[in-house]
């Protein structure tokens, strides 16, 4: 299997890769839109054209970003849901009330680090918000997505999948002391397993989805670290949000990408698979790709939203 290679990289923008692309009659929905590397993914895909709505927990804010890219693109075709990852609830109900086809979902609402918190329903929050939710809002739109018959799911990972594979015995830290980072890297390894299990599962329907690594760059995810994420990054490796972006709207729009999945990229191109950690920003660990993995875990996350 070729990896994918680009004319992009580590400095590319997102405006830079959206480019050239025309995606007038295209629908999108990207998550966690109303700020950071959201809120420029939805630039750049409102920049070609494509409706593009942003489905975000707070609505107001999510209608100060669209009023922003209406003006930025002159695209008005911009607009806003409201969607509560951890709310099975506000899940079922966007998923159930979208009408038509999609096109491109990117999955990119997500924390980090954060202090030990956990659902309604149980589940640890940076699990549930990162993985499950983003799980039950893609099944949810499956048909939505079929409709097209060469749909995209782009999901936002991290290199911080390197510091935990799925620990499937005990997910929400019912026996081992909380840990925010291994709580935050479990939940990234369960984004690039999905990529890989619902390429797998829904190829056939002409869907197909690819993890990413953005990059390091300073936003609201960063809230719970001081505002400087792990504090380890060089500033020479730092992202403006636009940058940030870049990787995203690659997935969400390149030609190169028509019929891939089931990757995991970052700089705009596909990553090497290592063994272990690299201590650098680059990388998938073996475990995060294996298709048995991929298998066990949407089995447990369909058991974990049924119980």
């Amino acid at each position: 299997m070729t990896a994918i290679s680009t004319p992009f990289g580590f400095s590319s923008t997102a405006a830079e890769v959206a480019a050239g692309i025309d995606l007038t009659g295209r629908r999108a929905v990207v998550t966690g839109a109303s700020s950071g590397i959201g809120a420029e993914t939805a630039r750049a895909l409102a920049s070609t054209g494509a409706e593009v709505t942003l489905a975000v927990r707070d609505p107001a804010a999510g209608e100060r970003v669209a009023k922003d890219i209406g003006e930025t693109t002159g695209n008005q075709r911009v607009r806003v849901a409201q969607l509560e990852l951890t709310d099975p609830a506000s899940v079922a109900a966007f998923a159930t009330g979208w009408q038509g086809p999609l096109h491109i979902l990117v999955n990119n609402a997500g924390v980090m680090a954060c202090p030990e918190q956990y659902t309604e329903q149980g589940r640890e929050w940076q699990f549930a918000t990162n993985h499950l939710g983003h799980f039950a809002l893609a099944t949810g739109l499956h048909d939505a997505l079929a409709a097209d018959g060469a749909a995209r799911i782009v999901v936002v990972s991290s290199t911080g999948h390197q510091q935990s594979p799925v620990v499937w015995d005990d997910i929400d830290f019912v026996f081992r002391p909380y840990d925010p980072w291994l709580a935050y890297g479990q939940s990234k390894t369960a984004n690039v397993l999905f990529a890989v299990e619902a390429t797998r599962r829904w190829a056939a329907d002409g869907i197909t989805a690819n993890a990413l690594m953005p990059g390091a760059i300073y936003t609201n995810l960063q809230r719970h670290t001081g505002g400087r994420g792990s504090g380890r990054v060089p500033a020479e490796l730092i992202k403006t949000t636009e940058q940030g972006a870049a990787t995203s709207v690659l997935l969400a729009t390149s030609p190169l990408l028509e019929g891939v999945g089931g990757r995991y990229f970052d700089d705009c191109n596909e990553s090497e698979v290592v063994d272990r950690r690299t201590g650098r920003l680059h990388g998938v660990a073996r475990y995060a790709v294996d298709p048995d993995n991929g298998r066990r875990l949407w089995d447990l996350s369909e058991e974990l939203l049924a119980g």
